[in-house]
């Protein structure tokens, strides 16, 4: 058994840097490299690109990146670990493999498949899956017929297992839908001998996944302390060394952009987490209340974070299902108001848009229409009331509306030039005129495990069925977490004494005492508050509620909040529920993801004790 190996990530997401696998490849020695291609609804969009051509389907951008370095690979033994295969990785590894040999490169690739549930709704439904949403239980008979894509979010066994049964190391392994984590702990398995059910060492690799996911985000990308970050041009991408007992390091390649350091890495656990000791994946539940994080130099003199104890309980019966289906359309668009007074002249020509669009008059069927929003890019749009603009010079007005009639969008949208002549003054043009597009709403459901065969195919043209047997001890929850709930807004007078509405010696904002990141899962929102000291998080704990945040939230927020406590990361995680106008490709929002909400939070002025500007 190796005392170590070294996985690396390459993309975040499919329109990372392209040339971060090129960095990655000729920066240093690594076993692994794994790279993240699949978003929620990306899979729809895969499969329509397939229904046009069938030899499609997958992430073409990744041929362009893997291609050159393909000598690098084969002569290096590294392994590429992507789910850029979308709903093709079979045509996607085809096209590699023709690529790879006109340069005389013979690379060794397995593709997995299983994962798409297109064409199995009947079959399966008789086996026993509902397809229920899993979030709001509606039922799935009525979106059946419309449903794009369907795919099962595999966990880490079929890329195990391919490692396991390959003669020679693979250089690519090419899957369909396998979690961001899955990709990174296979190689773990295989490598350690881990058992599929020692817990502890699997939950390990899920948070070294979790790391990595994201690309550059544990890096320094997306940091609150953005300052500190030397070079942003050639970002280093992470990577781990992980051991046989799951703990590791993370750090990147000398002579790249980017930071390590606690705050970055702290940063990216907190982003899209919900309970946090209960973190879901197919191998694994993982606890990140058991998380130990310290950075330290190392004998090279880098910079790395060291991470241990992570805890584990058994996995779900359960897969996860990403599903989506075609629910209408939506369109924007916008012109720049400017000058003095600018965010009000911008609230009069919204205001003075939709009356004329309203009226009968316009000519334009207003019914099909089920959502509007006008947004002042520049004052309010992302954080609403929480906003510190006072008088921008400028805004942006971006008008936006969703619903069932595409040519009545288009209408709306062709309107809008009009505002340029007939408004307040201090207007300008913006070029073109924007296009209704489809809208994918996102399905979330449940299947057993059981029903569900992941299938590798192995570079000797070997094929084999990997089959995911349910715990013996299936998961139950932690549930000793202390969590607040805050289900309606409180007045924000009750908070009189903490928020600021004066100079006084504490008014400082949250960022003084705190760092912080946001994400989403579906229309919610979570966001990570993590301290600067112990004794900040001592008053943060006591200060920053569920009901406070749910106040400052008003108006961006109409569900519940709910906050846990992760005294081992000095960090509070808020999730607000229904926050983000639907979410995904549904939300009329500039920002549908929730991405700047932290940093609404961390502008906020309160009265913060002065002791703890120094703690």
């Amino acid at each position: 058994m190796k005392d170590k190996i070294t996985i690396a990530n390459a993309s975040g997401y499919w329109g990372d840097d392209p040339n971060a696998l090129r960095r990655q490849v000729k920066g240093g020695p690594v076993d692994y490299i794994t790279m993240d291609f699949l978003a929620e609804v990306t899979m729809s969009i895969m499969q329509k690109q397939k229904s046009r051509k069938p030899e499609l389907g997958y992430a073409r951008n990744f041929i362009d990146m893997v291609v050159p370095l393909a000598k690098d690979l084969v002569d290096k033994n590294i392994c590429v670990i992507t789910n850029a295969g979308g709903v093709n990785p079979q045509g996607l590894a085809e096209q590699i493999r023709a690529k790879a040999k006109e340069n005389s490169v013979d690379l060794r690739i397995v593709v997995i498949d299983g994962d798409d549930l297109m064409g199995r709704f009947d079959e399966l439904t008789g086996r026993g899956c509902s397809f229920e949403n899993m979030e709001s239980a509606e039922r799935f008979a009525p979106v059946k017929d419309k449903m794009q894509a369907a795919n099962v979010y595999l966990g880490a066994r079929p890329v195990a297992e391919a490692l396991k049964k390959s003669d020679k190391k693979p250089h690519l392994i090419l899957t369909g839908r396998v979690t961001d984590t899955g990709i990174t702990v296979a190689p773990m398995i295989a490598e350690f001998g881990w058992d599929y059910e020692d817990w502890d060492k699997l939950a390990s690799g899920v948070v070294a996944g979790h790391l990595l996911e994201c690309g550059s985000q544990s890096t320094g990308g997306n940091l609150t302390d953005w300052t500190r970050v030397g070079e942003f041009a050639r970002m280093g991408f992470p990577i781990v060394d992980v051991s046989p007992d799951g703990s590791f390091e993370l750090y990147k390649h000398p002579d790249t952009g980017g930071l390590v350091c606690m705050e970055a890495a702290k940063e990216q656990l907190f982003y899209e987490m919900g309970d946090p000791q209960n973190y879901i994946t197919p191998d694994v539940v993982a606890d990140f209340t058991s998380i130990s994080i310290e950075e330290f130099k190392a004998d090279s003199g880098d910079i790395r974070v060291r991470v241990r104890g992570i805890k584990g309980l058994p996995a779900t019966p359960f897969f996860k299902i990403s599903m989506a289906y075609e629910d209408g359309y939506k369109v924007s668009g916008s012109v720049l108001v400017g000058g003095p007074n600018a965010p009000e002249k911008a609230k009069k020509f919204a205001d003075v848009f939709w009356s004329r669009l309203k009226d009968p008059k316009s000519g334009i069927d207003f019914s099909s229409v089920e959502e509007t929003l006008s947004e002042r890019i520049g004052y309010d749009a992302c954080h609403g009331a929480l906003s510190q603009s006072k008088n921008p010079a400028e805004v942006l007005l971006r008008l936006g509306a969703r619903g069932s009639c595409s040519s009545t969008l288009g209408l709306i949208a062709r309107r809008i030039p009009a505002l340029i002549l007939s408004g307040p003054c201090g207007v300008a043009a913006m070029p073109g005129v924007a296009k209704p597009s489809a809208v994918m709403r996102y399905w979330p459901a449940l299947i057993q495990k059981e029903l569900v065969d992941a299938k590798v195919h192995l570079p000797t043209g070997k094929s084999f069925v990997v089959e995911e047997p349910v715990p013996e001890a299936p998961h139950t929850g932690i549930g000793d977490l202390k969590v607040q709930v805050a289900k309606g807004p409180q007045a924000l007078s009750a908070f009189s004494s903490l928020l600021a509405t004066g100079k006084t010696l504490g008014q400082r904002p949250l960022s003084d005492i705190c760092y912080g990141r946001s994400g989403d899962k579906g229309d919610s929102a979570n966001i990570g508050l993590i301290a600067r000291s112990e004794e900040a998080y001592v008053w943060i704990k006591e200060n920053i509620t569920a009901d406070l945040v749910r106040s400052l939230f008003e108006g961006i927020c109409s569900g519940s909040v709910e906050r846990f406590e992760l005294d081992n990361l000095r960090g509070l995680n808020f999730l607000l529920h229904s926050s983000l106008g639907g979410g995904g490709t549904v939300s009329l929002r500039i920002d549908p993801q929730g991405k700047t909400l932290a940093h609404a939070l961390l502008s906020q002025p309160m009265n913060i004790p002065p002791l703890l500007f120094n703690a």
